[in-house]
């Protein structure tokens, strides 16, 4: 085996780590992607003898390589932060291919995902590399240019938002499916009553339509009811799925996946829920690869 060939199979063997960071940096499955594959073309152009340490130098490009890319977002992203729902992670109920589970390991919920968004990149990346895969803080200060106090602190502020915003999702599986399936029944009862039980009095429900169809940001269990009575059509087409390892449901017709939905349940109601419709991001779901369908 030449050289190249050695460092590719090496490289190969990070890849679902390095999927998992750029996934929690950036939200965007295609982004994480291309930050991967930035990264092998800086390593392929490095001489590897003089890495020490390859698994630590390759954490540090491509979280290089995502801080740039967060740092250069465009201003539409930013404008419709409140509307903007994280590329969702869908598997098999029983948990996926070993690639999904690197990539949802550690409960990382859309709902989570959500508030990373609305961190600076510094912060986000000083949080990321130290809560979700324990880089010390001397590892990720010159990442971001900073002393390791300073990352420290960042890390810090993130945390303390991460807190604050993202509701700690119930442990249990079963219990989680539970209230979603609740939900969707009392949907296709049109059971006004029954919605609202199931649901958090603080609920909010966050749907991304992208450009082809209108968002929308609804907060408090009643009119969340209201706006889900209208799933109840939906109902012959919903599938459970696991979506950031998360109950979740996929709502498709043959191959065609209408929408992606995530939900956050902490004792027994349902907290958040995170709706992707976009057509344009939902073209490369296949129901039938996804689900067996």
């Amino acid at each position: 085996m030449d050289e190249q060939s050695w460092l590719a199979e090496r490289f190969e063997e990070h890849r679902p780590r390095l999927r998992a960071v750029g996934y929690r940096m950036l939200g965007s499955l295609s982004e994480a992607d291309d930050a991967v594959q930035e990264t092998w073309l800086r390593l392929s152009r490095t001489d590897a003898s003089e890495i020490a340490n390859l698994g630590g130098w390759l954490t540090t490009v491509v979280s290089r390589v995502c801080l740039n890319l967060l740092r250069s977002r465009t201003t539409r992203r930013e404008e419709s932060l409140d509307l903007h729902v994280p590329d969702p992670i869908v598997s098999h109920e029983d948990g996926g291919d070993p690639e999904q589970r690197a990539l949802v390991a550690d409960a990382v919920g859309l709902a989570l995902m959500v508030v990373l968004d609305t961190l600076a990149p510094a912060e986000r990346l000083a949080f990321v590399l130290h809560d979700t895969f324990a880089l010390p803080f001397e590892e990720i200060a010159p990442v971001i240019e900073r002393s390791p106090a300073a990352a420290r602190q960042l890390a810090s502020r993130a945390r303390r938002r991460v807190r604050g915003a993202a509701p700690p999702s119930d442990p249990d599986p079963g219990r989680q499916r539970a209230a979603v399936d609740a939900f969707f029944a009392a949907a296709r009862d049109a059971n006004f009553d029954a919605l609202v039980t199931v649901l958090a009095p603080d609920v909010v429900l966050r749907a991304d339509g992208g450009t082809a169809r209108p968002g929308a940001l609804i907060h408090g269990a009643r009119e969340v009811s209201r706006q889900a009575l209208t799933y109840g059509r939906l109902a012959p087409y919903v599938r459970p799925a696991r979506v950031n390892g998360a109950a979740g449901v996929v709502v498709a017709t043959g191959e065609r996946v209408l929408s992606v939905m995530g939900f956050t349940v902490a004792e027994g109601k349902i907290v958040t829920i995170e709706v992707l419709m976009d057509p344009d991001r939902l073209a490369g779901f296949n129901a039938a690869l996804l689900l067996d369908a």
